[in-house]
């Protein structure tokens, strides 16, 4: 009995760029399975910090407590403008005067009465010839004008001691006065330092805030520069890792195109059946095989 197959085949061509096909995607699976991925993927394509923003951060971590020396100028400013206001204190009230008079008044006081005092004697010598003069000269008269011109000369000479002493406190009151002042101004000089220390500290603040923020843009334009070129860097390995089989998947496709455009070949394929010349020969070759094997043939 004949047995007959049937087979749709492409044609030969397209069948031979099927099997390069399958040869080329063969070769491309093998090479991406076993490929070292670590080639493409990892932190060496993730930028780095730039220098500029490394000089942000030193600046921003050694900026920090910069403006504690001024804060403590300033206080100490405070501390000792306090105290010289303080001590102002001592040149106020009713004796504040008395720390500055002159030690040598007592001493003029006493040298200008001294002085008075020999002049009021020489003038005392002419009150007898002012009496002789008028006639009066060892009456009662000349006993009046003796004791008027002493009463005038102790006045007098009170008059000129009081002058002296008011003198001396009245510059010695504007000595204190002035120190007064003198030390509200010391006090007010020492807490303009202070505004000054705490200005100065901030002023410092200011503009090394002024340089972080510069150097971290910059520094972070420059990271994302750096990042693009890792990554086209990147890209370009994984389009070089993924080649072979885009190529083959596209030479994939084109064969899938020419299949689907090309009908396919039909071959049919016929066996015979079997004569009785065949079926002899094939049974006498068993026999004889037989015969062979249990030692029976010649």
């Amino acid at each position: 009995m004949a047995v007959q197959q049937t087979q749709v085949l492409p044609p030969e061509f397209i069948e031979a760029g099927g099997k390069t096909f399958l040869d080329m995607l063969s070769k491309a699976v093998g090479g991406y399975s076993g490929a070292d991925l670590s080639k493409v993927f990892g932190p060496q394509f993730v930028a780095g910090k730039d220098k500029l923003q490394q000089q942000a951060e030193n600046l921003a971590v050694s900026g920090i407590g910069a403006y504690q020396p001024f804060l403590n100028q300033a206080q100490q400013a405070q501390q000792q403008a306090g105290v010289l206001a303080g001590q102002a204190g001592q040149f106020m009230g009713p004796s504040a005067y008395k720390q500055f008079m002159s030690p040598y008044q007592q001493d003029v006081i006493d040298t200008t009465l001294a002085e008075y005092d020999v002049q009021a004697k020489k003038g005392a010598q002419g009150v007898p010839a002012a009496a002789i003069a008028a006639g009066a000269f060892g009456g009662g008269r000349e006993g009046v004008q003796r004791a008027e011109y002493q009463s005038t000369s102790d006045r007098n000479r009170a008059g000129i001691q009081a002058q002296l002493l008011q003198q001396g406190f009245g510059q010695a009151q504007n000595a204190a006065q002035q120190a007064f002042q003198n030390q509200q101004q010391l006090a007010q000089q020492q807490l303009g330092l202070g505004q000054a220390a705490l200005g100065l500290g901030s002023a410092q603040q200011g503009f090394m805030g002024q340089d972080i923020g510069a150097l971290s843009s910059l520094g972070a334009q420059n990271q994302a520069q750096n990042q693009a070129q890792l990554t086209a860097q990147q890209q370009l390995l994984q389009q070089q890792l993924m080649q072979p089989l885009t190529a083959a998947n596209q030479y994939g496709s084109g064969v899938t195109s020419l299949i689907s455009g090309y009908p396919g070949q039909t071959q049919q394929t016929f066996t015979p059946t079997p004569g009785i010349m065949q079926t002899a020969l094939g049974t006498g070759a068993t026999l004889a095989g037989i015969y062979k094997g249990f030692g029976l043939g010649g």
